[in-house]
């Protein structure tokens, strides 16, 4: 009999993919949401709980039976004013409620630590969301992502938007910082390996892309997909802070979850730690190249709305490439 795994938010842009994988598998799968009913008209061939992090009566049942559980909650669009509390006590009902039901493993995806004194409120509560997963008595996995290149993800829609619309773009001093983007496929082998790893207690491990890349880097090699080649002109003073309001009249992406993630770019988000692919030497990560072109080539062409297309025809236009 296959063992069952609970994906906690089964219905973000990583859990969509890890539960379609885990099924192919033929694994026992149960997608947790705070609104299961909505969720199963959405997708009906999934088995759907109710679960809600923040309440820990909930976890009761959607774990009873479980051997895994994978957690991929991010409160990004939370207003709430400590990030860090909410996501740690979320995590504590999680760690506690597992060991209750007898799970064997928790996977988490978390974020890289960032290389720098200032670290910013979003990343600083995935790494002590972690911390707090792997302080429990249930063996816990930590993985810690960059930015997922896949359509659906809110950082490549940032990356995606900004590198298609604009015909002339400044390039703030923090464009310098380094990262290792990862495809969404390479992100759900991880996740998928980790339910199975051969490990006693708990740890983390980073889970970087094949190339570090600076954040003007990841935009050109972005539009050049395209055939695009905007403007760049470096503006030095322009903050993160101050960028994000720019930003969101550019981006599709939700506002509050596209200010987090500027807020994380002043240091380079390189891997320093345990890498998991050296557990998993038989897996090749993806290129940046082809993760951009899969993402390229996944999106619903309706979802353009009239001033993302007038902007993108304007890009192509100034390049010497209108179709």
């Amino acid at each position: 009999m296959s063992e069952t795994i609970v994906v906690c938010g089964a219905r973000g842009f990583v859990g969509q993919h890890l539960v379609g994988k885990l099924l192919q598998s033929e694994r026992d799968v149960r997608c947790g949401s705070r609104s299961p009913d909505q969720a199963a008209k959405q997708w009906p061939d999934r088995t759907w709980v109710a679960l809600d992090v923040e309440n820990a009566r909930s976890l009761e049942a959607a774990f009873a039976g479980a051997s895994v559980v994978v957690y991929l909650v991010h409160q990004m669009r939370t207003d709430s004013p400590d990030l860090e509390a909410l996501e740690v006590a979320s995590a504590q009902h999680v760690q506690e409620a597992a060991a209750q039901a007898g799970v064997r493993r928790i996977v988490y995806l978390g974020g890289p630590a960032p290389q720098g004194p200032v670290i910013s409120a979003h990343l600083r509560a995935r790494l002590a969301t972690g911390e707090a997963l792997r302080s429990g008595s249930v063996s816990t996995v930590e993985l810690r992502a960059p930015m997922i290149v896949g359509d659906g993800s809110e950082s490549w829609l940032i990356v995606r938007d900004l590198a298609m619309r604009l015909p002339l773009m400044v390039l703030p001093s923090w464009l310098k910082s380094q990262s290792q983007p990862i495809a969404i496929d390479d992100v759900v082998a991880a996740i998928e390996a980790a339910c199975d790893l051969e490990l006693e207690g708990s740890t983390w491990f980073d889970l970087p892309g094949p190339e570090v890349l600076s954040a003007r880097e990841i935009l050109i090699r972005v539009a050049s997909a395209r055939g695009l080649s905007p403007w760049m002109l470096p503006v030095p003073f322009l903050t993160p802070s101050l960028s994000s309001h720019w930003i969101r009249w550019v981006t599709r992406a939700d506002y509050k979850v596209a200010r987090k993630l500027v807020d994380g770019l002043t240091d380079d988000l390189v891997a320093t730690g345990p890498e998991f692919w050296e557990r998993l030497p038989h897996l090749d990560r993806t290129p940046f190249d082809i993760a951009v072109k899969r993402a390229l080539a996944s999106e619903d062409p309706s979802d353009m709305a009239w001033r993302g297309w007038w902007l993108e025809r304007s890009v192509q236009a100034v390049a010497g490439k209108s179709t």
